[in-house]
């Protein structure tokens, strides 16, 4: 357990410490009031999705009502796809 004024004059080491695994607890007048630790590492990665935009008879995005403006080359669908969300 560790003082805020120690926390706030050794930070890059109380952190150093919580990378290495360790928790660490600071306190206020002997009092624990927060706790340092590790973030959990992702064990697998993101999917990344595919934007693709689907347009209605009525010139609208389909599911959201909005109007669908061409850039007139014709190839908007095409265009997004493999593109991130």
């Amino acid at each position: 357990m560790v003082n805020i004024h120690e926390a706030k004059t050794h930070l890059s080491r109380l952190i150093e410490r919580v990378e290495s695994g360790e928790e660490v607890v600071i306190a206020r007048a002997g009092r624990p009031v927060a706790r340092l630790v590790p973030l959990a590492r992702r064990t697998q990665p993101r999917a990344l999705g595919t934007l693709r935009i689907a347009r209605s008879e009525n010139k609208t995005l389909v599911g959201t009502g909005l109007p669908y403006e061409s850039d007139g080359n014709g190839s908007d669908e095409e265009a997004c796809e493999g593109e991130s969300s």
